[in-house]
């Protein structure tokens, strides 16, 4: 094919539309503003251990199928441990694993929910009920209200609400069940817990995100005739007669093409269209999204406090723990930090510290606007009490290290009333395609969402170019009993 496309934009949704393309042996250009590709899926190196953090943990879940098509696509699978038991750590500090057990769907997970001993009987009868009738919701009928009115609608008791609803959206959806609505709710619990034994399954990366989405993805793009263009913003879409027909990047430089497929965040998309079609009724609801932030706390202490690879925390302000030490031990070479000169108590705090061997920890906390209040030593003297509490180690621990960063943008709002103001792929250009995980994808604001939309504009793409061809994958299949207990 001697069509030429440019996709502006090397986060997930770009990465996809860009390796479907590519492998398809349609020429291509990907335009990034950034020096690196993977977008809010980054890593960066921390000054004072040299070691590659990331700026927030990514995980998949089993029912996330065109994910690891992605990743199967470009070979980075191997990169990702699969986790088939979550431990949710009570109030109390009990361990409590969640397995499957040897029922189908939707019953698979039933004996593990009746261990869980934070969850009274009333709580698990309630939830149970619940869940079965959330299955059976037709979220249209909830236009406009709250996951947090269904559930007061549900009856459900606080304590399951605090300790299981919640825990489990904010989570997901980065986003306070005052504004989740019922569709994206409804979406994470049938799709990962009730549907399939697989959806809801893990999966963590063992490696930094940088090489997950850097090098030997760029090397993969490449060999495949692709042409990555890093440190390359664009400055506006030329649109000539109803058609793009170039980029003008921010040095004024103009790049033509065929085709264009837009893969930046919702609230940069606009800035780089025309003033004639920002005020299209399709993308006029582009300016009503909102985003939702992710806080992560990286700590590195000067031992081991727990050998748990993960953990769910529940009634904490941290919601998830990640042993980064363990975790990327399996790739091997990412082990305890050693470093090589003695730790100074009183180092500024971009002073190298070395001779230390020090064990790595990833608090997650989700939906994190509420800390703007507090300062960055309030949040890790409250997280370091929490710890101690479930992992009495962490007393006689030294915390060597600590560093907090906070994606402010890091998914957007799936408030009631957002579906409708989600464009989809097709822009109003013929020749013009949307893709981000704030388009019409079915998903909400997942690394799924992401890449199914990249694969629905090169779906476009394709179509324009006289070769059309079905990209996404199919869902897991829903189990039978699902569908008989449950009218999935």
């Amino acid at each position: 094919m001697g069509t030429e496309v440019i996709i502006i934009g090397g986060g997930l949704a770009g990465l996809a539309a860009a390796s479907a393309l590519a492998d398809r042996d349609v020429p291509l250009t990907l335009l990034e503003s950034r020096p690196r590709l993977g977008g809010r899926a980054a890593s960066f190196t921390d000054r004072t251990t040299g070691l590659q953090i990331d700026n927030c943990q990514h995980v998949s879940m089993g029912c996330c199928t065109n994910f690891r098509k992605f990743c199967n696509s470009v070979g980075q699978t191997s990169y990702f441990r699969c986790e088939r038991q979550l431990n949710f750590i009570g109030p109390d500090g009990t361990v409590n694993p969640l397995s499957a057990g040897l029922l189908p769907a939707p019953l698979h997970l039933w004996s593990g929910f009746r261990r869980l001993s934070y969850l009274s009987r009333r709580d698990k009868s309630g939830l149970s009920r619940g869940l079965r009738r959330l299955a059976r919701t037709d979220p249209s009928r909830w236009d406009g209200q709250s996951f947090a009115d269904w559930l007061n609608e549900q009856r459900q008791t606080q304590t399951a609400i605090e300790r299981f609803w919640r825990v489990v959206l904010v989570s997901a959806l980065s986003e306070t069940l005052d504004r989740i609505d019922v569709t994206s709710a409804r979406k994470v619990f049938v799709d990962a817990f009730l549907a399939n034994r697989q959806g809801w399954e893990v999966q963590i990366p063992t490696v930094p995100l940088d090489r997950l989405y850097g090098l030997a993805l760029t090397d993969w793009l490449e060999r495949r005739g692709a042409s990555i263009r890093l440190s390359s913003g664009v400055e506006r879409i030329v649109v000539e007669h109803e058609r793009a027909v170039a980029v003008e990047l921010r040095g004024g430089l103009r790049l033509a093409a065929d085709e264009f497929i837009l893969a930046v965040p919702y609230h940069l998309a606009g800035s780089l269209l025309p003033d004639a079609l920002r005020g299209h009724p399709q993308l006029a609801g582009l300016e009503k999204l909102e985003s939702a932030s992710i806080s992560s706390l990286h700590l590195w202490f000067d031992r081991p406090i727990t050998e748990l690879p993960h953990a769910v925390l529940i009634d904490r302000l941290g919601q998830w723990m990640f042993n980064r030490t363990v975790l990327q031990r399996e790739r091997g070479g990412a082990a305890p930090c050693v470093i090589h000169q003695p730790a100074n108590a009183g180092r500024s705090p971009n002073e190298r510290i070395e001779g230390e061997q020090l064990f790595n920890y990833q608090i997650v906390i989700s939906a994190s606007r509420n800390l703007a209040d507090l300062s960055q030593q309030q949040v890790v003297d409250a997280v370091v009490r929490e710890m101690t509490e479930i992992w009495p180690a962490t007393a006689d621990a030294r915390l060597m290290h600590q560093r907090m960063v906070t994606e402010h943008r890091a998914v957007f709002s799936v408030k009631p009333g957002s579906e409708q103001w989600r464009p989809a792929q097709q822009s109003p250009i013929a020749n013009l395609q949307f893709a981000g995980d704030w388009t019409r994808t079915g998903w909400p604001a997942t690394m799924e969402g992401a890449v199914r939309s990249g694969y629905l504009a090169a779906e476009n793409v394709l179509s324009h170019l006289g070769s059309p061809e079905k990209l996404l994958a199919p869902d897991l299949t829903v189990a039978r009993l699902s569908k008989l207990l449950l009218g999935l």
